[in-house]
């Protein structure tokens, strides 16, 4: 199965719903817009302040749009809350891989759970329905917290690009590569990453 970019795909759990991030989302992601823009202090193009938010949309939408990119909008059950957002990208179907990105959620939201939900369900999709042999993962060498998060999702680390692309505010930074693979998902990521969700 190839990734329908006209197609609606919503993923869920019992704790998470990941729907296709739509324009009349604006309203429901402002608040982290204007008052967490160090969200994004790690990396170009976050959706800091109304301008910045309305960029991003604009960019995730017209990257499906033109098949590049799959973006969700992540909305947390128990609090009946739209909490960030989280992507496909370099999709490569000849390839049978794909990335991992552009994740984000309000401060309140990170490290609860969430993440590893998401997660969950995206690498589901990708490597059940999907049929992909790599998912990829990347972030700025110097975001510790994601890096972390990423790891313990199960994935592994494979190298640095250097000098790969710039923060927010325009410096050069370094890029971290992480994955999973195929058999390593059906082995033990899938199980290890349900164990921790039941926790």
């Amino acid at each position: 199965m190839n990734l329908d970019f006209t197609e609606k795909y919503s993923l869920e759990n019992d704790f998470v719903l990941l729907r296709p991030l739509e324009p009349s989302d604006f309203d429901l992601l402002l608040e982290y817009a204007e008052n967490e823009a160090e969200i994004w202090s790690y990396n170009f193009g976050g959706p800091a302040g109304k301008e910045g938010l309305q960029k991003y949309l604009d960019n995730a939408i017209a990257q499906r749009t033109h098949g590049n990119e799959y973006p969700f909008i992540v909305f947390d059950k128990a609090t009946q809350k739209y909490v960030g957002s989280t992507r496909f990208y370099a999709i490569y179907p000849n390839n049978k891989t794909l990335e991992i990105g552009y994740t984000w959620y309000g401060k309140q939201y990170q490290g609860s759970g969430i993440n590893k939900n998401c997660k969950y369900l995206l690498l589901e999709f990708a490597f059940g329905q999907l049929q992909m042999e790599r998912v990829g993962f990347r972030a700025n060498s110097l975001n510790n917290r994601s890096i972390a998060a990423m790891k313990s999702i199960g994935c592994i680390e494979e190298g640095i690009l250097r000098n790969f692309a710039t923060d927010a505010k325009g410096n050069r930074m370094d890029a971290i590569v992480l994955s999973i693979i195929r058999n390593e998902w059906f082995d033990t990521v899938k199980q290890n990453l349900k164990d921790k969700i039941a926790k």
